[in-house]
């Protein structure tokens, strides 16, 4: 909606400079007025005031200005409502964004958190990851935004012999119910990569459920599952770091608890300390 809005005043908002050039040139012309006394004809004339201090004495000039009239009033008025109707749409996206984001809170708080420790004790790589996922206090959106495009190109592994396939069921299938609740949330629908995520969650949920047990499946059955988890490890990473930088820049009392029990720091602890 927001996209369609900003499309519309450019339209008008480019009519609205070619009148007022065109408006003033022909004004100067045809008036042998000054180019200030030209240009302010044209706007208080397309701004409906009218003062009545500079007005066309000749026929072609009363020509122009009905020209003016017809053309730049509605213009003006279209450039006005649509940036009225931007402010809007921004207030309003934001409020949306705020409650989806308070959705996305308690999605981590119930399982995103242990899914972030569950998933990164399986990959033999992830000491060499965890220094650029300890945010801190002093970090600015640059540090969030560098953070959030390296977690995209990073390569997140789940090593067969690191997995517990059972205890991740556990966990999953304990929050399963939550996961459908949010899957139906209509708000969610708005936030395109976050319900991927909920996705990928889900499906991995749906195929450990799916088996009663793992001791005896296939090599290539536990390589599906890994990839599976590879999947929601890499998109859940990058929805965590968005999520802590709205924090960060909203809710700093949340940010700070956020900081404490972040799940990559092997030295967190909840105790505020001096």
């Amino acid at each position: 909606m927001q996209n369609h809005i900003s499309t519309r005043l450019k339209v008008f908002f480019i009519i609205f400079l070619a009148v007022m050039v065109l408006g003033t040139v022909g004004f100067m012309y045809i008036e042998k007025k000054s180019l200030v006394d030209s240009a302010y004809f044209v706007i208080v004339t397309m701004a409906t005031v009218g003062y009545g201090d500079i007005h066309p004495v000749t026929e072609a000039g009363k020509g122009l200005a009905i020209v003016i009239i017809i053309m730049g009033v509605g213009t003006f008025l279209g450039v006005i409502a649509n940036v009225t109707d931007m402010m809007l749409a921004k207030r309003e996206m934001e409020s949306r964004m705020r409650k989806l984001n308070m959705v996305i809170g308690v999605f981590f708080s119930e399982v995103g958190i242990g899914l972030l420790e569950t998933f990164s004790r399986y990959d033999p790589e992830f000491d060499g990851i965890r220094p650029s996922l300890l945010a801190t206090a002093n970090w600015t959106d640059k540090d969030f935004d560098r953070a959030i495009r390296n977690s995209r190109t990073q390569e997140y592994g789940a090593k067969l012999a690191h997995i517990d396939f059972a205890s991740l069921k556990i966990l999953l299938m304990d929050r399963r119910d939550f996961l459908v609740r949010l899957l139906e949330n209509p708000v969610l629908l708005e936030h395109e990569s976050f319900t991927g995520l909920l996705r990928a969650v889900f499906h991995l949920t749906e195929e450990l459920a799916y088996r009663s047990g793992f001791d005896d499946i296939p090599q290539s059955d536990a390589s599906h599952l890994a990839g599976d988890i590879k999947r929601a490890y890499h998109l859940i990473v990058g929805e965590w770091l968005v999520y802590m930088k709205f924090l960060k820049k909203n809710y700093p009392f949340l940010y700070s608890l956020a900081l404490r029990t972040n799940p990559f720091d092997a030295q967190r602890s909840v105790t505020v300390k001096a």
